[in-house]
């Protein structure tokens, strides 16, 4: 679960590591905490896409019109 004291701590190990270096415990919390935060974010993907409901199209689609003339001839049928 992602919280915002892993958020932090993350973000902290990564301010370290660019500043003065981590030990190789700090290494291994980073990897850790960034399998944990990677983890969350796809089990939240994961969820939304279980989550979506695949609607079919209509068995017969209107037709787009993609020309003026097309347009003024249909309405001049249906106005006459």
């Amino acid at each position: 679960m992602i919280t915002s004291e892993l958020i932090a701590r993350i973000n902290e190990l990564a301010r370290k590591k660019r500043s003065v270096g981590l030990s190789e415990e700090e290494l291994a919390e980073q990897q850790k905490l960034r399998r944990i935060y990677l983890d969350g974010i796809r089990d939240q993907v994961k969820g939304m896409l279980d989550n979506i409901e695949v609607v079919d199209a209509p068995e017969k689609p209107q037709p787009k019109v993609t020309r003026i003339n097309e347009v003024s001839f249909s309405l001049r049928r249906k106005l006459h």
